[in-house]
């Protein structure tokens, strides 16, 4: 019994009436920024193939030492997806895993991550599967760094952006501490090679939150932290919390519960972290009668 058919014999099992399966595929494109290829999985719900609706998708961002098959191997999102779809919880929707290790999901000495991600992967996410290509039906997650990233993003990209989720967000508002991969990595390192606190002031959220305060569009926020989370990540993510609650306070959210960082409490987090920011997302779509609309585009075409 392969995988895909043994999750919708599970789903089957805890009650559901009907399993719905997506598929995972793997692909790339190749990127004028990063000047190399950027890998990314992407989810594909039951039905996708054959079929003409368009779909929300969700970007999910992986940590400072993960890559495009951290979520799906290591924290099951597809089987998580598969569940929440088939019980209602959460709407038929597009997953993609983008790969940009150590990135920071910004624009460093090394690789202009941002930049990839909003020039180059959305715009071929839009062209090789059937999104839907407003503010509405696109959303953003991401743990630790990823976290990170999806806060920038949020802030930096408000009109873009439906609702994001930050699980573990390495947002500290001062200096990462002395064991954080922020103190290691390209974006955040100096021309002698080590950490350089100007260019984590540079990048970090708190240089954009007053402008994204100032401006008209709320994008609601999940936050979420294990209580022994071993980089502190707790505290600073309730620090975040206390700035938005003040001026968005209907459209944010923590949740602080016990876990450390790691994939234990990542995975438990995601199921709360999805109900929540789906809330905020297009339903399906019919395609347009007017669109020629179809499937994937063989990786090697971009």
């Amino acid at each position: 019994m392969n995988r895909r058919v043994l999750v919708c014999v599970l789903i089957l099992l805890t009650g559901v009436t009907s399993a719905r399966c997506g598929d995972l595929k793997r692909s790339t494109l190749m990127s004028a920024t990063l000047h190399r290829p950027m890998p990314y999985t992407v989810y594909l719900p039951d039905g996708y193939d054959g079929g003409a609706q368009r779909y929300p998708v969700l970007y999910l961002l992986h940590g400072a030492g993960g890559d495009e098959t951290s979520w799906a191997e290591k924290g099951d999102i597809k089987a998580k997806t598969d569940a929440l779809i088939a019980r209602g919880a959460i709407p038929a929707t597009i997953i993609v895993m983008p790969g940009c290790p150590a990135s920071w999901w910004v624009d460093g000495a090394k690789d202009k991550a941002e930049t990839a991600f909003w020039t180059e992967l959305v715009p071929t996410v839009a062209e090789r599967y059937r999104t839907i290509e407003t503010k509405a039906g696109r959303l953003i997650a991401g743990f630790s760094a990823g976290g990170y990233g999806a806060v920038r993003f949020a802030m930096r990209y408000p009109d873009r952006v439906a609702a994001v989720a930050a699980l573990s967000p390495a947002v500290y508002a001062d200096a990462p501490p002395a064991i954080s991969a922020a103190r290691t990595q390209p974006p955040f390192l100096g021309a002698d090679g080590h950490f350089n606190q100007s260019a984590w002031d540079a990048l970090n959220y708190p240089r954009l939150v007053d402008s994204y305060l100032s401006q008209p569009q709320r994008v609601p926020f999940y936050l979420a932290s294990g209580d022994h989370d071993h980089f502190g990540i707790a505290s600073e993510t309730a620090a975040l919390f206390g700035r938005l609650s003040s001026k968005q306070p209907n459209l944010v959210e923590i949740h602080v519960s016990d876990g450390d960082h790691n994939w234990n409490f990542w995975a438990s987090a995601v199921d709360g972290a999805l109900r929540y920011i789906y809330k905020f997302a297009a339903k399906p779509q019919p395609a347009l009668r007017t669109a020629q609309v179809q499937g994937p585009i063989n990786s090697s075409s971009r």
